[in-house]
């Protein structure tokens, strides 16, 4: 059979880097995007490379058409067309409450956060439907549980973005549903990943520890486990479907 073939958006690091991996080692060939950490994205092709596995890295802002679109064509033309998309590339910004946002704030979040998504979908759908010649595929979409908590004085912008995704996520799973190709997403909570540094609390997940109801933060590794499931066949019947990785919260 044919070895299959995932890109996964925002690959380099945190959740999407644990995926990578844990894909690659149930034998997907894996295309790990990054917006700008070429460094960080190498390791993580060489880690695949050096357990035996199949990897490439491509640099892509998935909030520009443009590159994505040349970024599909890359993974056409190196690996095959794709059988696997996980939307995992995301922001977070500064703790703001929303009378402190910036136009160009929230310009940011939403082409990265929604845009991007929307894009890669596009290019994966074209390349997995039936409808276009194919033999279908799946799409797992990162969520947030802030979609459904909110995030007020820290980055409701952030909960919008991904409460977006919760509906793209339902919406294109209908739309495709005949064609063989699944959509679903994770819905992560708070996660000791790197993205926490990148808002400006660098410290968050530690932080939060004690409040959570099962008295810890969540691991990249355990989202990383859910994801690989929902892309592959042990979820055959699962399409529209959220998993909540957020211990209780």
């Amino acid at each position: 059979m044919n070895p299959k073939i995932v890109l996964i958006t925002g690959a380099s690091r945190g959740i999407g880097a644990q995926t990578a991996l844990l894909a690659a080692q149930q034998g997907w060939h894996v295309a790990v995007n990054y917006s700008s950490n070429s460094l960080a994205a190498d390791a993580v092709v060489r880690q695949i490379r050096d357990a035996g596995g199949t990897a490439i890295s491509i640099q892509a802002d998935v909030g520009n058409e443009q590159q994505v679109k040349k970024m599909f064509e890359h993974i056409d033309a190196k690996l095959g067309r794709v059988d696997g998309l996980v939307n995992n590339a995301g922001i977070v910004d500064y703790p703001q409450r929303l009378d402190q946002f910036s136009s160009e704030r929230l310009e940011r979040m939403m082409r990265i956060n929604v845009l991007g998504s929307f894009l890669c979908a596009k290019e994966a759908v074209l390349r997995m439907s039936t409808r276009h010649g194919a033999q279908g595929g799946s799409i797992v979409n990162v969520g947030s549980a802030a979609s459904r908590l909110g995030s007020p004085h820290q980055y409701i912008d952030y909960a919008a973005s991904k409460g977006a995704i919760d509906v793209m996520t339902l919406g294109l799973a209908k739309e495709v549903a005949g064609e063989g190709i699944r959509v679903n997403a994770v819905r992560p909570g708070v996660i000791d990943t790197e993205i926490h540094a990148s808002g400006g609390l660098p410290h968050r997940a530690r932080d939060l520890a004690p409040q959570m109801p099962m008295g810890r933060v969540g691991t990249a590794q355990e989202v990383a486990h859910a994801i690989v499931w929902l892309l592959g066949p042990l979820s055959s019947y699962c399409s529209g479907t959220f998993v909540d990785i957020a211990g209780a919260r």
